[in-house]
């Protein structure tokens, strides 16, 4: 029998068996950092007519202005082909558009070439999705309140079910390491004990070890409240809030750090305190800031829908921006606490078998059935899911 180590950690993709793809736009325009310009761009499109609107749309092999689809799950758009569609723009909603990026999403079905239904059909105020973020150096996990659109890893909702219900979980697992630990255990601590221990792999070391368990849980919700940014604005502490010393222009170009002044310029304007720690940030090799600030910048083919954006800087943007860096310097300042994580008393993927726990059933690997919930189909005929 081989020996017990940590390489014998069980992966995620048992521990959470049941993983989404993530959607596939095959367009930008329906998504943008501002919601007003969403509206903007339905606008142009529903104005422009023919080849037109042929053009704008920029069809695809999966979606075109004559592509018939259903409703997505939980939304009230119209089902009418886009080569005759009327009517105001579907109420856009938060998405995470990139790591620590949350932008809109204007939720229509007719727009996204795969849009992922099944996610659509758990999102609500009680899910979390985890997202896999393969690629060093950074987090191996994100997890967000919010529709992920991070591509290319899976995406593994908490719940299998609206409502907080039915953990996406092994069977059985919850139960077992309840009784291992002598502690009554959540989903949620369980999400929060694998955010701050999962390794690069994407495997996620177990311990049978009460107190080391609680001092990764606690850490681990302190990693999820910074990552989903759903509760109260998250401080830097000893009152090193950053603050805007400089307006920011109203239409700035360029983004540079000072390391020494630990200073943020956009153009001229400039931003401070923000700690090297934040700008240093990195998911996937990718620096957060800079990509966040790319995104809002980066100038659009003239003529195209993407092209309609704000002419001006919004507010908006400057107040998540500095909520941004707060977040990444706190995210940055766990991180060696994360790695100080030394997992003692593991429970392995071989316990696990011994259990019963491992190998999962097929059936949770595939989404829970909603029997009872009828969605529009397309031109308006219903389905029962």
């Amino acid at each position: 029998m081989p020996s017990v180590t940590h390489d014998d950690a069980p992966p995620l993709a048992d521990l959470m068996p049941w993983s989404v793809a993530p959607p596939r736009l095959g367009r930008g325009w329906p998504t943008g950092p501002d919601a007003a310009s969403l509206r903007a761009r339905w606008d142009a499109l529903l104005k422009a007519e023919g080849p037109d609107r042929e053009s704008l749309f920029e069809p695809t092999r999966s979606r075109t202005l004559r592509t018939a689809v259903g409703q997505l799950p939980g939304r009230s758009g119209s089902t009418e082909k886009l080569v005759r569609a009327a009517g105001p723009c579907p109420e856009p909603v938060r998405v995470l558009r990139a790591p620590f990026d949350e932008q809109w999403l204007i939720p229509d079905h007719r727009l996204i070439d795969a849009a992922r239904p099944e996610l659509w059909r758990v999102a609500d105020e009680h899910q979390v999705f985890v997202t896999e973020s393969p690629g060093s150096p950074g987090p191996a996990l994100l997890a967000t309140s919010l529709l992920p659109l991070l591509r290319p890893g899976r995406i593994r909702p908490l719940y299998r079910r609206p409502g907080g219900t039915e953990p996406n979980l092994a069977p059985g697992l919850l139960d077992h390491l309840a009784t291992r630990l002598g502690l009554s255990l959540t989903p949620a601590d369980l999400l929060a004990w694998t955010v701050a221990v999962a390794r690069p792999g994407l495997a996620v070391p177990l311990t049978a070890d009460p107190g080391l368990w609680a001092h990764g849980v606690g850490l681990g919700h302190r990693l999820l409240w910074l990552l989903r940014r759903d509760g109260d604005r998250p401080k830097l502490p000893g009152g090193r809030r950053p603050y805007v010393r400089a307006p920011l222009p109203d239409r700035p170009l360029t983004l540079r750090y000072d390391r020494d002044e630990e200073t943020l310029y956009l153009d001229e304007g400039r931003i401070s305190p923000v700690p090297p720690e934040s700008w240093d940030f990195e998911v996937a090799g990718a620096r957060v800031l800079e990509q966040w600030f790319t995104a809002r910048t980066t100038e659009a083919e003239p003529g195209t829908l993407e092209a309609i954006r704000p002419a001006t800087w919004p507010q908006a943007w400057t107040s998540e921006l500095l909520e941004l860096i707060a977040v990444l310097a706190l995210l940055a300042e766990l991180g060696p606490r994360q790695e100080e994580l030394t997992v003692t008393s593991p429970i392995t993927a071989t316990d696990l078998r011994r259990a019963g726990v491992l190998p999962v059933p097929e059936a949770a690997r595939r989404p829970a059935s909603v029997l009872d919930h009828h969605e529009e189909g397309p031109e308006g005929q219903f389905a029962l899911i």
